[in-house]
């Protein structure tokens, strides 16, 4: 039970005292004590007063003489018109501080008390790297997967890889053309990097076939639908989804090459998954479902042979499922990913973690099925998010503008290192540990300036200004962490928390730092509710920023007063313990010494 949960129940209990009379729950509001007055939580008394038959003010006399009269939980109170502030007595925080220091996972809910919830995320296409959009993807589902997992929630983490489409087949027959049979190691490039190399060289060449038809005097969209390398992309995927065993052998090769790169990618962010699906496979089922459904007059084919299915009813237009030489679309695969994910795992809700440029493609997608006749179609969740730009702009895959994932985080690791050694925090550690605390901070800076700003919002990712010890960065966290550890080293109490009495008068700052720790479980509740990391990140800085000012005005291991200095090694361990934590939901990593 949270602070917040705990103090309801005392109030409500207090409240069918002083009314004499059963009282529902819901009527008991109260908050965090708004900054410009005094107090810890306030009271709001307006829905009280039905029962109190007077003034809010002179309500809120009452309830706060008895609740200080009644009860060792509050301290003093006042009254501001019909709201009551209450302050908590030094006794009730010390026995939250006890309270809250024996609970290794403090904030996080009871296992298996939630949902079961499948989320997708990462989600690449077999064409390209990992780049910098991606990451923000993968760090968004992970953390998301994390923080529901924290909430109790069974989390199964997926990935589908979409590994055909004529987007596929572009990069194929570009290497097909001018790839003189190289792999990888030939080259001692990823896999993932050449073949990305190939699908930004077919776009090229095709932009040279589109410019040459135009000259011929064909009209823009004419010369895109009728440029050569288009057509024989085209018939590659026919080719291809009738199994044509040379086009196959060269998807399978090309995909490896893809695959290898991708999973050192991942274990390098620290990315993983339960269960990988492939568009290959459920683009199949998807195909199945839309004929069959066909056949039963929901959707309808066009003169052309295309399927489409008609929604202008429910105030939207036509979705094609199915082009006019049979082969899939996005939309065909969705719809058999979803209802394999269904059949294979009893889940009570979908969440897919993809950009806001296809909130239009889950909202039709969830309209279908739900025509179709799924009942858990209600179920699916689109976390939208924004676009990551950099300050050079946006950038375009096609044209081989993208930010490389591999780049960005050798680009981060440099970047660390260079502000570690201006510090100069890492003088006297091996060369080892120094690399290794390069990577974790690296990482946890990349993390957190990304996880930081609300999904919703676009955002503009600086490396530079990620990695700074001294402001709204992983680093600066990472840092007071490794601070509180070596604080615990010198205090030589690893195994054991020192015993403090619960007669200690609180300075301003230490009861503000247990005040900070009580509101942590409703940081995570409030997170995965609004699947937000940035919620929990911004309280962590919130936590060190009140740690550091803690820190600075108060002696913990030099203070003579041995009540008062374990007092004080419990506040610097539980905000340590907290630090680890919330970073952990965000996927983030702590060193030890830093």
């Amino acid at each position: 039970m949270n602070i917040e949960q705990y103090l309801n129940q005392e109030i409500h209990k207090a409240l069918e005292r002083i009314f004499e009379q059963e009282i529902d729950p819901k009527q008991v509001q109260i908050q965090k004590t708004k900054a410009d007055f005094e107090g810890d939580f306030t009271l709001v008394v307006f829905p009280l007063l039905r029962l109190a038959k007077t003034k809010p003010e002179d309500a809120a006399k009452r309830i706060g003489e008895f609740l200080v009269e009644k009860s060792v939980v509050f301290d003093r109170f006042n009254v501001v018109k019909g709201f009551l502030n209450l302050t908590l007595s030094h006794g009730f925080w010390l026995n939250a501080l006890q309270d809250i220091v024996q609970q290794p996972d403090f904030g996080f809910a009871e296992k298996g008390s939630g949902k079961k919830i499948m989320i997708e995320y990462s989600s690449p296409n077999t064409n390209k790297p990992l780049h910098l959009g991606h990451i923000r993807n993968n760090l968004l589902g992970y953390a998301v997967a994390r923080i529901l997992e924290a909430c109790g929630n069974e989390v199964v983490k997926v990935n589908l890889v979409n590994d055909r489409g004529i987007h596929i087949c572009k990069s194929m027959l570009a290497w097909q053309r001018w790839g003189e049979g190289k792999t990888p190691s030939d080259l001692g490039v990823k896999g993932d990097k050449l073949v990305g190399d190939f699908y930004v060289r077919f776009d090229q060449e095709y932009k040279k076939q589109i410019e040459a038809l135009k000259q011929e005097g064909k009209t823009e969209d004419e010369a895109k639908d009728q440029a050569p390398l288009i057509l024989e992309a085209r018939e590659m995927l026919r080719k291809w989804e009738d199994r044509d065993p040379e086009v196959m052998k060269l998807w399978e090769q090309m995909n490896s090459w893809v695959y290898e790169g991708f999973d050192e990618t991942y274990n390098r962010l620290g990315i993983e998954f339960d269960k990988v699906y492939y568009e290959s496979d459920t683009y199949k089922k998807g195909k199945e479902l839309v004929l069959n459904h066909l056949e039963k007059g929901l959707l309808k084919k066009k003169e052309d042979g295309s399927v489409w299915a008609d929604l202008t009813e429910d105030k939207l237009d036509e979705k094609i499922l199915l082009r006019s030489d049979g082969t899939s679309v996005y939309m065909t695969q969705d719809l058999g990913t979803a209802v394999q994910r269904f059949a294979d795992y009893d889940i009570d809700q979908h969440v897919y973690v993809v950009g806001n440029e296809q909130d239009y493609h889950f909202k039709v997608l969830s309209l279908i099925l739900k025509k179709m006749g799924y009942e858990w179609a209600t179920q699916l969740f689109h976390l939208s998010y924004g676009m990551v730009e950099l300050p050079s702009g946006k950038m375009k895959s096609r044209e081989g503008t993208v930010v490389d994932a591999d780049d960005l985080i050798d680009t981060m690791i440099s970047t660390a290192a260079k502000a570690s050694a201006d510090s100069g925090k890492l003088e006297g550690m091996s060369k080892a540990d120094i690399e290794y605390v390069h990577k974790i901070v690296a990482l946890g800076a990349l993390k957190y300036f990304i996880l930081k700003v609300d999904p919703k919002k676009n955002m503009l990712f600086n490396p530079e200004e990620s990695i700074d010890f001294n402001g709204n960065t992983g680093p600066f966290i990472q840092y007071t962490h490794a601070r509180i550890r070596s604080l615990m080293r010198k205090a030589d109490i690893e195994n054991q928390l020192p015993q403090f009495p619960l007669s200690i008068d609180l300075q301003p700052k230490e009861q503000e730092l247990i005040q900070q720790f009580g509101h942590f479980p409703n940081v995570v509740a409030e997170a995965g509710k609004s699947m937000n990391p940035g919620i929990v990140a911004n309280y962590l800085f919130d936590l060190v920023k009140i740690f550091n000012q803690f820190y600075h005005d108060h002696s913990v291991l030099n203070e003579t007063d041995e009540d008062v200095r374990n007092l004080r090694l419990n506040l610097s361990w539980q905000t340590g313990q907290i630090i680890k934590n919330g970073m952990w939901l965000l996927g983030i990593d702590v060193p030890e010494r830093m």
